[in-house]
């Protein structure tokens, strides 16, 4: 079963949206193949390389995995990197992909011993599909039922060993029986400059794109902290240094075609900044509760709330009170303008 990844986007999508889009297509061949390649989430990285050689050493399938954080930080990567590491496939889908108990019945009595299942948006499982892994994840064994009514029979199947892999955005949508059931729980965190600079020349030197350390910053610098945003961002920048300098990715071709781009010096694209100024111009700096702000800005609640409050809050623009959202005084400073006296001291708070 082949992996989804949600609706398609719209052709205007903006270049900062970390959801994988179809700009993202090429994405997988800039993708490390070993744990040691990979970038980034030190932490992360150094105990899931123990479990590993642990897992290996015994001869056992790793503990199942649940890797959680923002989106386009490396939860698929993380997840063929483990295959890889461990010698074994990977079967890749996502949660809303597997409708019936059935369709997961499937994926699983097709694995081969010590076999990874990836489940992508796994919060977003069908609740009856989710009972079904419940006994293959604790037992190996999943229960079919076979016909209807009176006549219906449970027929308990024994499952190879294997190992699930689930990624989320929202782990707190998960339930509780299914998160206690993962025995390796990672938090992937935004990467700092430094990172994202390092992973945009290595990607420029897999996609044969000339690039100077001045032109990998500035790119690393307005790249949320994310991956796959920095390589959209690559690609984008290549063809303004094509068309309109040398071919050669400097600073200031990148400071060029990124504020072409909308996006400012700390990663800010129009959608963000007309966030804080509609609440700044329409509700006096906040507070103004998300249906409003969605409605103003002509966004839906969801986007919002996943794709540009997060950034927004990370780099102190945003904050949410009980009564809605409010902007800070960073916020006015780093759209020229003046904060007021109120507002000052909501921000101190």
């Amino acid at each position: 079963m082949a992996i989804t990844y949600g609706e398609k986007p719209l052709k205007d999508e903006p270049i900062t949206v970390s959801a994988y889009t179809a700009e993202d297509e090429g994405e997988a061949s800039l993708r490390p193949k070993l744990l040691a390649e990979f970038t980034g989430q030190a932490k992360a990285k150094e105990n899931l390389a123990v479990y590993i050689q642990a897992a290996r050493q015994r001869g056992e399938p790793l503990d199942h995995v649940l890797l959680h954080g923002p989106p386009g930080l490396g939860k698929t990567t993380l997840a063929q990197l483990i295959a890889n590491e461990m010698g074994v496939n990977v079967r890749k889908t996502s949660g809303p992909a597997i409708e019936k108990p059935r369709d997961l019945a499937a994926l699983l009595t097709n694995l081969n011993e010590n076999d990874i299942l990836f489940v992508d948006e796994i919060h977003r499982m069908n609740r009856q599909v989710e009972e079904i892994l419940y006994p293959a994840m604790e037992d190996c064994e999943i229960d079919i039922i076979i016909g209807q009514g009176p006549s219906a029979n449970s027929i308990r199947l024994e499952l190879k060993r294997f190992t699930l892999i689930g990624a989320t955005t929202r782990s707190g949508q998960l339930s509780a029986p299914l998160r206690d059931r993962f025995g390796v729980i990672l938090k992937l965190e935004l990467y700092d400059v430094p990172e994202l600079t390092y992973i945009i020349e290595r990607s420029a030197n897999i996609l044969a794109i000339p690039i100077e350390p001045g032109g990998s910053a500035e790119i690393a610098k307005r790249s949320r902290g994310t991956p796959r945003i920095a390589n959209r961002m690559l690609r984008r920048v290549r063809d303004f240094a094509q068309v309109l300098g040398d071919g050669v990715i400097t600073a200031a071709i990148a400071d060029l075609a990124l504020t072409k781009l909308d996006i400012d010096e700390l990663g800010l694209d129009n959608i963000d900044r007309r966030l804080l100024q509609n609440i700044i111009t329409n509700y006096g700096g906040g507070p103004v509760g998300l249906d409003t702000l969605a409605a103003t800005v002509n966004e839906e609640t969801v986007t919002i709330e996943d794709v540009y409050e997060p950034f927004l809050m990370q780099q102190g623009f945003l904050k949410r009170t009980p009564r809605g959202r409010s902007v800070t005084a960073k916020a006015y400073t780093h759209l020229g303008l003046i904060a007021p006296e109120r507002n000052e001291q909501i921000a101190m708070e």
